[in-house]
């Protein structure tokens, strides 16, 4: 009799490591698609900030005394660049989307530089990075979302506070990507 409880507990010991590493392996398949969808947004915003100088100096020969607006532009640029967390890459990604809002309100002024080629080229790009960039910031939310349930439940919780593994940030919209923008065509 002593030697079947043995075997028992043997039986479930070995199936509580089984369901242990199923567990820790998922968790790890999960936070790999984490940060491979991180990567992409990372790649993404980089493809927005490599078109952002020749946009700016496309506005710059037609709005020279626009240059704090331009200003702002590079420094956001270059704190989204030197970003070294997804938290700080977010920040940094919301004041640049601001600086480029206030851009666009510049170029408003300037009917010639609407019309100009070159600008048209670059606005149509960086609407395209745009939508990239809302593409694989959807992408990276929903793998967050995984990974931050599958830390979250019994009896994956356990392992994952083992192992250490914290809940991961949502790259969400700024504040004022909820307000209704103002168009005014009386201009």
């Amino acid at each position: 009799m002593n030697k079947k409880i043995w075997i028992v507990l043997g039986v479930v010991a070995a199936l509580l490591v089984f369901q242990g590493v199923g567990a820790y392996n998922g968790i790890v398949q999960k936070d790999v698609a984490v940060n491979e969808k991180w990567g992409q947004v990372q790649n993404v915003l980089q493809r927005r900030g490599d078109l952002i100088p020749n946009l700016v100096q496309t506005v710059k020969g037609y709005a020279a005394h626009e240059k704090e607006v331009l200003e702002h532009i590079a420094d956001a640029r270059a704190r989204l660049a030197g970003a070294r967390t997804p938290e700080d890459a977010m920040k940094a990604n919301a004041e640049l989307s601001s600086a480029l809002s206030r851009l666009l309100v510049v170029v408003e002024n300037y009917p010639q530089l609407k019309a100009d080629q070159t600008f048209i080229r670059l606005m149509d790009e960086l609407a395209g990075a745009e939508n990239r960039i809302a593409v694989e910031r959807m992408r990276y939310n929903t793998a967050v979302g995984e990974f931050n349930t599958a830390i979250r439940v019994f009896p994956s919780n356990l392992v994952a506070g083992i192992a250490g593994f914290r809940v991961k940030p949502f790259f969400e919209a700024e504040g004022k990507a909820k307000e209704v923008p103002k168009v005014d065509f009386g201009k």
